[in-house]
């Protein structure tokens, strides 16, 4: 059974931009999550696994990215939501990494809840001196 767009609209406003949805979920935490979290993949992380760092590259001196919520996405519409501002991963040091999934979750590090993943557009191979990055609007999460 297809889910309704504004169903989809809603629930990335609530956990991208934590914006509350009206009698759904609309109660104030007493710790909210500040950030979401990107993380950059060298193959498919799996619907089954709910860990984050599943397949995670391990480029030297790459990190996760921390996203603000509700700073760091514009407001969902046709059932998806983009970065509003650029996304840049450290700099690759001396070994590189070729990176084909992007994912988002709840933790700076470690297992973390992933959320969303999907294939890049093209593989991106790191190597020393590269800083991989997505451009404002570039990284599309879709609830469909």
């Amino acid at each position: 059974m297809p889910k309704a767009t504004a169903m989809c609209n809603s629930f990335l406003n609530l956990i991208y931009r934590a914006v509350a949805w009206a009698n759904v979920a609309d109660n104030a935490s007493s710790s909210p999550l500040t950030n979401t979290y990107v993380s950059m993949h060298t193959s498919t992380p799996t619907a089954g696994s709910s860990s984050q760092s599943e397949n995670e590259t391990s480029y030297t001196n790459y990190a996760r990215q921390a996203t603000a919520r509700p700073a760091g996405w514009n407001a969902a519409s046709g059932g998806a939501v983009t970065n509003a501002s650029a996304i840049s991963f450290p700099q690759c040091g001396t070994t590189g990494a070729t990176l084909t999934h992007v994912a988002t979750g709840t933790d700076v590090s470690g297992a973390g809840n992933k959320w969303h993943f999907g294939a890049l557009n093209s593989n991106l191979i790191v190597s020393s001196g590269i800083t991989p990055q997505f451009a404002a609007g570039a990284l599309t999460v879709t609830e469909t």
